[in-house]
């Protein structure tokens, strides 16, 4: 019972499904791939990928993995990040700047995910470079850890 509430109290957002195939000796298997991003918005958030024959089985996947790596993530009184973060991960950059209280989150999809379900309020970014939505959210929660530190 109470393993039913800890898990009701995260949110989950679906960031990208992918249509994936291997060949083999009868010719091609499909699959899909799952990227889902998971949070409290109090400060916890984790990104987790998971793959298989359907889709909704990938997503579970992807949340369970997700679930099971959480990053804790330090928000200011405005609701925003301590100072300002330039992050990396792979060729995706991410800059985060911490933003007065009443700014909202201006931010482009993936980074907006992150950031709202990490519990953040208050946030200007923009990602530069690739395009890889992977990269990007893992850039993202890079930066925020340091932001925090």
């Amino acid at each position: 019972m109470q393993e039913q509430r800890k898990d009701s109290m995260y949110e989950e957002k679906v960031i990208q499904i992918s249509r994936v195939s291997r060949t083999v000796k009868g010719g091609k298997r499909i699959s899909f791939r799952a990227l889902v991003i998971v949070g409290d918005k109090n400060g916890k958030v984790a990104i987790g990928v998971g793959k298989a024959a359907e889709v909704a089985v990938g997503i579970r996947k992807a949340v369970t993995s997700a679930k099971k790596h959480f990053n804790e993530i330090k928000i200011s009184q405005k609701g925003s990040i301590m100072r300002e973060m330039m992050s990396d991960f792979g060729s995706a950059k991410v800059m985060l700047k911490p933003a007065p209280e009443g700014t909202s989150i201006i931010a482009g999809g993936v980074v907006r995910a992150v950031c709202e379900l990490a519990g953040i309020r208050n946030l200007v970014a923009k990602s530069i470079g690739s395009n890889n939505k992977k990269n990007i959210a893992e850039a993202t929660i890079k930066g925020l850890l340091e932001a925090g530190s």
